[in-house]
């Protein structure tokens, strides 16, 4: 892999850095949703996992993205599991009193994030494989300089998550919206489903995105209300005994 430092590369790799900037703000809100509910001394160590997981596969995609865009029904499958990612990241996790193991917490919290950036990471390597012309020397240094992005990012939104808990229902939301870009976008039908409904690329964000919070906000208070329950059922069995 040989390459000249022209100005032609420096600008190509400039031009990658700042494309993948703009597509990484999706990864790193994936990152921080999923490692919100970790303990502290776990969550940096899945932060990276989670970067770096994220750069290999966009680096993956990009180099047989031509091949995957053949592929059917590819976009379909991981709409729906993008979406079901949303929905439980807005849901949460249910804590016991004894806590999860920890081990478990990280490696749910980094396959997480590893399934969710391998559904996002399709379209962003369109992207930054057009800005690069083919140059995988481009490509491939220019998202490695590009991981410390991500992790900063991530740990920001990570902070922001702890104060304003509300971003979690916008990021859930966020998910959804990009899980119908995605769903609508199959080869395998896009150009029918467009014929068929009016804007219908627009329908599926925006509905996906509603139906993401709004499924994780009802799971999410239906796992509360079974958990407040719980207490009166074992009281009323130790009165019967």
């Amino acid at each position: 892999m040989s390459f000249e430092l022209t100005p032609a590369f420096w600008s190509g790799l400039v031009q990658i850095i700042l494309v993948n900037i703009v597509l990484s703000g999706d990864n790193a809100l994936v990152i921080a949703l999923a490692c919100r509910n970790l303990e502290k001394r776990h969550q940096r160590p899945a932060i990276l996992a989670g970067s770096a997981g994220a750069i290999i596969l966009r680096i993956i995609f990009v180099l047989i993205v031509d091949q995957l865009l053949k592929i059917s029904y590819l976009k379909l499958i991981g709409g729906l599991l993008l979406l079901w990612i949303g929905v439980k990241l807005v849901q949460g996790e249910e804590e016991d009193e004894d806590g999860v193991k920890a081990s478990s917490s990280l490696w749910g919290a980094i396959r997480t994030i590893i399934i969710a950036d391998a559904v996002m990471s399709l379209d962003n390597a369109i992207a930054i494989a057009a800005a690069a012309h083919g140059d995988t020397t481009l490509i491939v240094l220019g998202l490695l300089i590009s991981i410390p992005l991500i992790i900063f990012g991530a740990t920001l939104i990570m902070v922001l998550l702890n104060r304003f808990p509300i971003i979690v229902i916008a990021g859930g939301a966020l998910l959804g919206y990009i899980a119908g870009e995605v769903l609508a976008t199959d080869p395998a039908y896009a150009d029918k489903l467009a014929a068929t409904i009016p804007n219908a690329k627009l329908v599926f964000e925006v509905g996906c995105a509603v139906l993401t919070v709004a499924l994780g906000y009802w799971l999410q208070r239906r796992a509360k209300a079974r958990k407040h329950a719980e207490p009166v059922d074992l009281a009323t069995e130790s009165k019967k005994e």
